[in-house]
């Protein structure tokens, strides 16, 4: 494939200079801008700073070796400092074509990852609070980033460390006490316990002794006080049932649900740690570690003897590399979080283990409203359920009036309205922020999920009840720009998995799976697909084939379902 030959080449070249010249020279083999000029282009600028000849005989040199390295290459030809090469479209595509009709959704597989463990923490809703719109973007990148990492051949393992601690629950157990009603509370749980926590940041600043009510009621909890515990029991198993009901839609799962409560037994053989080591330090009754002037100190332990976040981490961190063996860990966490893991990781480097450096940060924006920040605490949350359905209806609306007859149109609309807002996020970077608007969110035209869902629809009915032979191809019709084009998108798939896997980014295979199918799009506009000509024909079915199972695939890595009817 395509991105095979390159890497062929680049070794080949590199080979040839170590033992030849005894020089390592990193070689760039990309494609050239003018497409005019080739498929292929090596700049061979390092070469001749390297080596101090000529560039003719630089180039004169290279062409043999380059020519030795695939059977594929039709051409070599050089413009100044470039050599650019032609591949031969045919072999290539009967390759390509071959591979995806005998591997199926397997194609694009990889072995990057074999043998390596790769522990990920994402999702991680606050209890006893609605779960917002802000939640789908750990949510979602962190299940994309482990489906492409499984097709990596990576051994994952996935961690919802739900929000089930801390001195948040001090305010809402001190809010209930003053303000709540059991009654009310259990006919509509999150709501109301919504609400409540919204007052107590209402009335905390008109009355600064809550903050210190609510830390005494952290205490508390944390001293095993079994009213608080039976509090916190309850509002927590509220909480998890809306959860489930969004995992539920979204098709999401974990191998672990521990949250930051599981770590509440585990923290005080860190501290002890901490403390023989001579890490541990006072300071106005705080305990802290000191990291240097290069950034804040790590705070373990409040004045009144509380935990912190960090020294939930530490807990939780140590407990994972004991349990999973993880040879890297992903925090998919905001950017806001950046100082927290740098902390982490020079506690860990501190205490004299060299893990630290596995620990990633892998970081994303904010979904702001009108430029600001959504608040739980001002009541600013666009609930995620809500913007869901929402999404649904308009998708089985729409599915309605194109197809009234459509049988499973319920499942159909789910599928196409969670692609909807699924997809709206995983095509940005996932450091970017986002600017959340409803409307655009559950726009099914341009660059969506649904218009891809749609693409692998149009070739479903192209397909249905059709047979080919794909060893029975004209393939003198891939030297046609708007085939080969085709062809060459698809020979990308693996290498496009893999990078993704590799800069922890959904938005590659988001981007890329947008380009397939305006290429297949542009493709169906030029060509008529179901001709005469059986060779022809068998050419046209198996790139249909082809492109289909690749989105269909993309799709799935990116947690969105494929539908066969729209």
């Amino acid at each position: 494939m395509i991105e095979a030959i390159k890497e062929k080449i680049k070794l080949t070249l590199e080979e040839y200079y170590k033992e030849k010249h005894s020089q390592e020279i990193s070689i760039v083999v990309e494609e050239p801008k003018n497409r005019d000029l080739g498929d292929i282009s090596i700049p061979m600028f390092s070469v001749v700073k390297t080596l101090r000849r000529p560039m003719p005989e630089i180039i004169s040199e290279a062409i043999p070796v380059i020519k030795s390295a695939s059977n594929a290459i039709l051409t070599i030809t050089n413009v100044g400092a470039f050599i650019n090469l032609t591949i031969d479209k045919k072999l290539l595509a009967k390759e390509v074509l071959s591979r995806v009709v005998e591997e199926k959704n397997s194609y694009g597989t990889s072995t990057i990852g074999k043998g390596a463990n790769i522990t990920l923490d994402y999702s991680a809703p606050n209890i006893a609070k609605s779960f917002s719109i802000g939640h789908l973007r750990s949510t979602m990148i962190g299940n994309s980033i482990r489906l492409i990492l499984n097709k990596c051949g990576y051994q994952t393992y996935s961690i919802n460390y739900l929000g089930d601690w801390g001195t948040q629950f001090g305010k809402m157990i001190v809010a209930y006490k003053k303000w709540g009603n059991y009654d009310q509370i259990r006919k509509d749980p999150i709501n109301e316990l919504t609400s409540l926590y919204v007052r107590f940041h209402e009335e905390a600043l008109k009355d600064e002794k809550l903050e210190d009510e609510a830390r005494e009621a952290f205490r508390k909890m944390e001293l095993a006080d079994p009213e608080y515990l039976e509090l916190w029991r309850w509002i927590r198993e509220e909480s998890l049932k809306e959860s489930a009901q969004i995992y539920d839609l979204l098709g999401i799962t974990f191998d672990s649900y521990n949250g930051e409560a599981f770590y509440n037994d585990k923290m005080d053989p860190i501290v002890d740690e901490l403390i023989a080591k001579n890490l541990l330090k006072e300071d106005q009754g705080a305990q802290i570690v000191d990291l240097g002037e290069e950034m804040p100190p790590a705070l373990i332990k409040r004045s009144d003897g509380g935990s912190l976040y960090i020294t939930r981490d530490l807990a939780a961190v140590f407990y994972r590399k004991k349990e999973y063996h993880f040879d890297n860990i992903l925090y998919v966490v905001g950017n806001e979080q950046k100082l927290h893991f740098n902390q982490l990781k020079a506690v860990i480097t501190k205490m004299g283990y060299d893990f630290a450096d596995s620990i990633e940060h892998i970081n994303f924006g904010l979904y702001l409203t009108d430029g600001k920040k959504m608040s739980t605490r001002k009541g600013g949350v666009v609930k995620l359920y809500d913007v869901l359905m929402k999404a649904i209806q308009l998708a089985y609306d729409l599915v309605s009036t194109k197809n009234p007859d459509l049988k499973n149109k319920e499942d159909i609309a789910k599928a196409v309205g969670i692609a909807a807002i699924v997809f709206g996020d995983l095509k940005n970077h996932r450091s970017l922020d986002i600017e959340f608007n409803l409307e655009q969110a559950v726009k099914f035209e341009g660059q969506t999920g649904p218009y891809l869902q749609y693409t692998g629809v149009r070739i479903a009915s192209i397909l249905k009840n059709k047979t080919f032979d794909v060893n029975q191809c004209n393939i003198e019709v891939f030297e046609k720009p708007h085939y080969f084009e085709l062809i060459k998108q698809i020979s990308l798939f693996k290498a496009t998995i893999e990078r993704a896997a590799i800069e922890r980014a959904p938005s590659v295979v988001a981007k890329y799976l947008l380009g397939l199918a305006q290429s297949f799009n542009k493709f169906y506009s030029i060509e008529k697909i179901n001709v005469e000509d059986e060779q022809v024909r068998n050419s046209n079915f198996a790139l249909a084939f082809a492109t289909r199972t690749v989105i269909n695939e993309g799709l799935r890595l990116l947690g969105i379902d494929y539908v066969d009817e729209m």
